[in-house]
């Protein structure tokens, strides 16, 4: 038999809407109306400003580790604003603009960087699952709601997010075999940021793009600029409506980058140059979409500082009403089992047993002589 090249049907694209400076493409610009771009910006703005206050919270210590979103924000809130209020949001935990637009108040953030089980509870009739930490298992979670999805019958999809890190785990491919095997609703965005904590892209593959992953399983991967909020929605507004009609899922990877630090425990000065970075603050969303904003007149620096002022009171506010919320310590012990387990009720003995023992007072240590 002779050797011959196999014709793959599927094929793999870039999608770019606005430039690296903000520039249009007027030919592929979606049909958004202004009020719905003005709540984008906002929300944006908003997604940036309470990203910067909770990390002068963590560094105060008045929130826990915290993983800022800086740089990223228009991915998640791309893909959340083509979402229907009754389709379903999986995301990894750097997707705060989408939750904010999907109605979680900013103080429910803040409980779950603050490590309070509130924060893990979704509002109500949003259908959402809570951030996820352990890398990549919240695709096999995504994959099975968009399996009940399917079930059901009822038009509903799901988006799913995870890190270019996280595309080394099993549990990706497990998820995306499942996804396309058994042709759910599912829309799997890969936000690559480059950097998965310290490890650069290039050590995670050999693949060109991660896009071309959704090759291997038979359908089509897409590569967005995932700075452009325009190219995102543009790219998600295609996914669901093939998701939404029987098409099966999608595979999209979004070009980012992590500004910031992975985390508030990360230093990344260690891995990474500051030439490396810099290029990358001129291409962010915000820079971007707030050009676009302003060439359409819809924005200028009045507007803005009074949206500014605005967002500075609606954070303020959240931030008393986190530091006000009285939160039971037992809460730790109920979530895990219906029924609490000999070890569970153990651990729980002994935290109200130290709870009612007086605190010490501390020692004051005379000044050594040397």
């Amino acid at each position: 038999m002779p050797r011959e090249t196999i014709d793959l049907p599927c094929r793999v694209e870039w999608l770019s809407v606005l430039d690296a400076e903000g520039n249009l493409d007027r030919e592929l610009e979606p049909d958004i109306p202004d009020a719905d771009l003005k709540k984008l910006y906002r929300y944006m703005l908003l997604a940036r400003m309470f990203d910067e206050r909770c990390l002068l919270l963590q560094r105060q210590g008045r929130i826990g580790t915290f993983a800022p979103c800086r740089g990223q924000e228009a991915t998640p809130l791309g893909v959340a604003y083509v979402l229907e209020p009754e389709d379903w949001f999986v995301p990894s935990y750097r997707e705060v603009p989408a939750h904010l637009y999907r109605g979680w108040p900013l103080e429910k953030i803040l409980f779950w960087w603050g490590g309070s089980e509130q924060g893990a509870s979704p509002p109500e009739d949003v259908n959402d699952l809570p951030p996820c930490v352990p890398i990549a298992s919240q695709c096999q979670h995504a994959t099975g709601v968009a399996w009940g999805c399917k079930l059901r019958n009822d038009n509903t999809i799901c988006a799913c997010f995870v890190g270019d890190g996280g595309t080394s785990q099993g549990d990706f491919h497990e998820a995306m075999n499942f996804a396309t095997v058994y042709q759910v609703p599912l829309v799997m965005v890969i936000q690559n940021n480059h950097w998965a904590i310290s490890l650069p892209r290039h050590k995670q593959t050999a693949s060109q793009t991660l896009a071309q992953k959704a090759l291997a399983y038979g359908i089509d991967g897409l590569q967005v600029d995932g700075n452009d909020i325009l190219a995102v929605i543009v790219a998600m507004r295609q996914a669901a409506e093939k998701a939404r009609t029987g098409g099966g899922p999608s595979l999209i990877e979004a070009i980012t980058y992590r500004l910031a630090m992975h985390t508030t425990a990360d230093d990344p000065r260690k891995y990474r140059s500051e030439e490396e970075v810099k290029p990358w603050e001129a291409r962010e969303p915000l820079v971007r979409f707030r050009k676009y904003m302003i060439d359409k007149g819809l924005l200028d620096d009045e507007a803005e500082a009074a949206l500014r002022a605005e967002i500075d009171a609606e954070i303020d506010a959240a931030i008393e009403r986190y530091e006000n919320t009285r939160h039971d310590p037992f809460d730790m012990f109920k979530y895990m089992y219906a029924e609490p387990t000999p070890d569970l009720q153990r651990q729980a003995e002994e935290l109200r047993i130290a709870l009612e023992q007086p605190m010490p007072k501390p020692q004051r240590r005379e000044k050594e002589v040397v």
